[in-house]
């Protein structure tokens, strides 16, 4: 069943490349990204994204790198894992991976499978990336060349729960395909598959997976902003009720990333499309979208009522990735927070060991303080804990003349802090 498996992994992502290197384990493989400063890094045996060590890269014999299309011809299994992100009214774009069909299908050959891992709303496999393969192939879909859709489940930064260690759902377009689909990701992943019964549940399965922690998530964020009102701390009524047992522990705070602040809008795109409006699911979004400026008011209400003039104030926010630990800047929400700062008049400047200063740049215009650059807390009127990055839990805040103090994460001493979500 899987004799002569050649694979061309499209994009080389957070998701893509560790999904090569397991696969280059085990067949001729190579990956393909448009990038070629990406492609570059790779072959000299560096990950920006950190999710592959260094060392790793080098000793993967069955596993090379291209930004020439040429060079996946020969493949007869194509896996694409580009971005699906959304667009600035919130609808998903599905540019990348339109984009990767048409590069598939002008070189896709008969008895061919191409394999979607992108996040996208059920049908978008087959109802919106199958034609490109067919008009650029000349191919006909399920004669000449068939399609599989397993959901990737990448946790950025973690390096307990990789890509083998995480239980893959499978599905195939036929059922011959789908056992096939599943044979082959069998081979790598460690815990196990789940063969879906059409290429539509799987999918439907990945979308719903981001959405229902999204509500989960807007949940939680309403009751912080109620019982803010009362005077209660959230994360102590969280703490004493998380000690029944079936009570499922939530947190509140901002909701970024690449899955489950944009996962949803796919889902109610597509319900939206066939004429239902989704209440719970954008409810959640509406709130979980506006904790950003939530969070900024509340700290700015706070200085006002220390005495501290809000024009021209210094504010140190410290972390901007989208979650701690980790380079991924990705729809990060700290911006928002940022943003709205800037817009009291504060000065606001950014420091965060993880990530990519020009990233940052590039994608949201901030600037960041230099990583080599000593922070001296005594300059600020306020700091705002965003992200929960280790070296950030072991600054010595007490000692800083600082009247404000804000941990967004709720991870530092209640006795340290001005206020927490």
């Amino acid at each position: 069943m899987l004799e002569n498996v050649k694979i061309a992994v499209i994009g080389l992502g957070y998701v893509g490349l560790p999904l090569a290197v397991e696969f280059g384990k085990k067949f001729s493989t190579i990956g393909f990204d448009i990038n070629q400063k990406r492609i570059a890094e790779l072959r000299s045996g560096f990950d920006r994204t950190l999710e592959i060590e260094d060392d790793k890269l080098k000793d993967i014999p069955l596993l090379s790198y291209t930004f020439n299309t040429d060079d996946i011809k020969d493949a007869n299994i194509y896996i694409v894992t580009v971005p699906t992100p959304i667009d600035e009214h919130k609808k998903p774009d599905l540019r990348p991976v339109l984009s990767a069909s048409r590069t598939v299908g002008k070189v896709l050959r008969e008895g061919d499978i191409v394999i979607y891992e992108s996040t996208v709303y059920p049908g978008c496999t087959e109802e919106d990336c199958v034609p490109l393969l067919e008009q650029e192939s000349g191919l006909v879909f399920n004669r000449d060349f068939y399609c599989g859709y397993s959901p990737e489940r990448i946790n950025p930064g973690d390096k307990e729960h990789t890509v083998s260690k995480i239980l893959k759902v499978t599905s195939g377009s036929t059922p011959e395909i789908a056992d096939k689909v599943d044979a082959l990701y069998r081979t790598i992943i460690e815990a196990g598959t789940f063969k879906a019964s059409s290429i539509k549940v799987a999918e439907a399965a990945k979308i719903i997976e981001n959405s229902q922690r999204d509500v989960n998530i807007a949940f939680i964020n309403e009751l912080a902003l109620i019982f803010d009102r009362m005077g209660i701390d959230t994360l102590d009524v969280l703490e004493a009720a998380g000690t029944k047992w079936n009570f499922l522990k939530f947190k509140p705070g901002l909701v970024g990333g690449h899955c489950i602040g944009v996962d949803p809008y796919y889902l109610t795109y597509k319900a939206e499309s066939l004429g239902y409006h989704p209440e719970v699911i954008l409810a959640g979004r509406r709130i979980n979208d506006n904790m950003g400026i939530v969070v900024a008011n509340k700290i700015i209400k706070m200085m006002i009522k220390r005495g501290i003039k809000i024009e021209s104030s210094r504010v140190l926010v410290l972390g901007i990735t989208f979650k701690e630990n980790c380079p991924d800047i990705r729809n990060s929400r700290v911006v928002d927070v940022v943003d709205e700062l800037k817009d009291y008049g504060c000065q606001v400047d950014i420091y965060d060991p993880w990530a990519d200063s020009e990233e940052v740049k590039h994608e949201y215009g901030l600037d960041l303080l230099s990583h080599n650059e000593s922070l001296v807390f005594d300059e600020y009127d306020a700091i705002v804990l965003a992200v929960a990055h280790n070296a950030f839990k072991d600054y010595v805040y007490p000692e800083a003349n600082v009247k404000i103090i804000y941990d967004i994460k709720g991870v530092l001493d209640k006795a340290l802090i001005s206020g927490r979500l």
